[in-house]
């Protein structure tokens, strides 16, 4: 892929020069830090009342009170924040005319795709290593089951993946980065929800739903499961949606 290593690093500059990428970290941190703070707060509270009754201290788990709830959490904190690192990837170069300019460069338009979408990959990639101080603090005090923290961070990141290449998809289709965040994050979402709607349609048409609910996958992570088809999923979504934001540039290149 002639031209990668150039475009990741200009992607890398430009999410660091502009106010973004450390308003995004900030607040994925802060907001993430305070349901760390709560969900210890409640193991500390309901560990208080198992001391006079040995039926609650029976059913008291870190992982399902601290752990999991913490990651569907960081969750869906990803699903409002992964439009804002991938609505300016296309939509401001169409919009500061540098797209044709960029296009008219000897760069493979596999490398100029991948170049951009794993810089955004990168991003996501600090903004979860800037968590692990929370399973380091919990290890510091008790025994989390680091293989379901494990698990439940590689289906984090997969999914953070999942919706930065769909929005890299959205943000070739128009100038307005505005426009590009709002639909990647409705289609996110929809994505996310699908699966709620599963046992109102036929039996078939709900396998199909849960089979597309992101949320449906994500959940064997959570509970420190790694299977083939969870896996299998996320790759091909994102197989799916960078292909189609290859095709989106052709189009580009040929109207131009």
């Amino acid at each position: 892929m002639h031209g990668f290593l150039a475009v990741f690093r200009k992607e890398m500059s430009n999410f660091f020069v502009s106010p973004i990428a450390y308003s995004v970290i900030a607040i994925f941190l802060l907001v993430s830090g305070f349901f760390f703070w709560a969900n210890v707060s409640f193991m500390s509270l309901i560990s208080l009342q198992a001391a006079s009754n040995p039926m609650i201290a029976q059913r008291i788990n870190l992982t399902d009170v601290v752990i999991r709830p913490l990651i569907q959490n960081m969750a869906i904190i990803l699903l409002f924040v992964m439009p804002l690192l991938t609505m300016r990837l296309f939509s401001e170069e169409k919009k500061s005319g540098t797209m044709e300019l960029l296009l008219t460069y000897p760069i493979d338009d596999t490398a100029f795709v991948f170049g951009k979408f794993l810089a955004a990959v990168a991003l996501l990639l600090i903004i979860l290593v800037g968590t692990f101080s929370f399973p380091i603090l919990l290890a510091s005090v008790a025994q989390p089951d680091f293989g379901v923290i494990l698990s439940a961070y590689l289906g984090l990141f997969l999914m953070g993946a999942a919706f930065m290449a769909m929005g890299t998809f959205i943000s070739s289709l128009t100038e307005n980065q505005i426009v590009a965040a709002a639909i990647s994050f409705g289609a996110a979402l929809l994505f996310w929800v699908l699966s709620w709607t599963s046992s109102l349609v036929g039996e078939s048409t709900g396998g199909v739903l849960r089979q597309l609910s992101i949320l449906e996958h994500l959940e064997s992570f959570n509970k420190g499961i790694l299977s083939a088809p969870d896996l299998s999923f996320f790759i091909l979504f994102i197989a799916f949606f960078l292909f189609l934001c290859l095709r989106s540039l052709e189009t580009h290149r040929w109207r131009g």
